[in-house]
């Protein structure tokens, strides 16, 4: 069907979702309407309703879909990235958030909960350290009221991009280094999370979207098994939480056990707890800062 001088929406979306899927797109159709509801700017349900009719597909359709093709990341193309209830504005320069570390976000906002009920804190103190582009301090700032939410980003480019998604928000953006940051803070935080860069030095990711556009600098995490920076959360968590405070950070599955045993070897944490993502992968480690009596132990 065609619809003017060029094909319907729907056979329009139809032949992207193959070309997309030839080129090894993981989801090709849900790119193809994206990409086509990103230039009508109608949403999906409406999108998908324009297609039962005879609806002309959107100009720069195609050239989109070539650039798709190509394995440039989808949020690159539309500068947007849905996490949870957000829309981050992303681009080149900054990591895209991943649907997994909303599951980092939830342990939080479920912990803080359980202190509200309990122990009455109404105005919890969090800070998220390697920020990126501002997903989980965005994501908790939104979620939590009253909280009160600071973020460190070391690159220009991404706390940039955190910048604009984050000032909205009311967010506490600096630009620093997790490493030592936040020193006039130090055991104020009730909450510390962290997803912090944790790759291997000689390990490629599989994706040409995160090998080829993910920065580098969000993606390896030091040393030659990628854990100096993980490692380097941990020790600024201690420093910057209260007593009893919570500390989470995301990590590689195959990472899970090496992250709890250093947790537990610093002997400043207790309760050291490996969490699972949606899918079912050990995503995510959390613990509580021991009070400082029994840290000699």
């Amino acid at each position: 069907m065609t619809a003017g001088n060029g094909p319907s929406l729907a056979d329009a979306v139809g032949e992207a979702t193959a070309v997309l899927a030839a080129a090894g797109v993981p989801s090709p159709r849900v790119d193809a309407e994206l990409l086509a509801e990103h230039l009508l700017g109608v949403g999906l349900g409406r999108l998908r309703a324009l297609m039962l009719g005879d609806s002309p597909a959107p100009e720069g359709y195609a050239d989109l879909v070539a650039e798709r093709a190509q394995r440039i990341p989808l949020q690159h193309i539309t500068g947007v990235a849905h996490f949870r209830y957000l829309e981050l504005a992303v681009g080149p320069g900054v990591f895209i958030p991943r649907p997994e570390t909303e599951s980092v976000v939830q342990l939080v906002i479920d912990w803080l909960g359980d202190r509200k009920r309990l122990q009455g804190l109404a105005h919890p103190k969090v800070v998220d350290l390697g920020t990126g582009s501002g997903a989980i301090a965005g994501s908790i700032a939104h979620e939590v009221p009253g909280a009160e939410v600071h973020a460190v980003e070391y690159s220009e480019f991404a706390h940039a991009w955190a910048a604009k998604n984050l000032t909205p928000l009311g967010v506490h953006l600096l630009r620093g280094d997790l490493r030592d940051a936040l020193p006039e803070h130090n055991g104020t935080f009730d909450v510390v999370v962290s997803n912090p860069p944790y790759i291997p030095a000689e390990a490629i990711p599989n994706e040409p979207e995160v090998a080829l556009h993910d920065p580098p600098e969000a993606l390896y995490g030091g040393g030659a098994d990628g854990m100096e920076l993980p490692t380097a959360a941990a020790a600024s968590a201690a420093r910057l939480l209260v007593p009893g405070g919570y500390f989470v950070m995301e990590h590689a599955e195959v990472q899970s056990e090496w992250i709890a045993a250093m947790l537990k070897r610093t002997g400043r944490f207790a309760e050291v707890t490996t969490h699972r993502d949606l899918n079912g992968k050990d995503r995510a480690t959390s613990a509580v800062l021991a009070p400082s009596e029994s840290c000699d132990k």
